[in-house]
């Protein structure tokens, strides 16, 4: 019944944990939204707002990257 509700893992979780595009560019977007809470720790070296607009590029990227087909991430045959 919740069968169809709830999220299962694919078979090849593992590969596209390490070779899909989308799964990268979400971490690069964890990390640098990471460093924008440490901004005030490191000084006036970055200008505020900079890494909180990459993190938005990145997820954005990473939005484009799941929904489009990735050479490396085809069904093997």
């Amino acid at each position: 019944m919740f069968e169809s509700f709830f999220m299962k893992l694919t078979a090849d979780w593992r590969r596209v944990l390490k070779r899909a595009w989308s799964v990268r560019l979400m971490v690069f977007a964890a990390l640098l939204s990471g460093a924008e809470t440490a901004l005030p720790f490191l000084g006036n070296s970055i200008e505020p707002g900079r890494l909180a607009g990459l993190s938005a590029l990145a997820t954005a990227g990473a939005f484009v990257a799941r929904i489009l087909a990735q050479k490396d991430m085809e069904d093997e045959k």
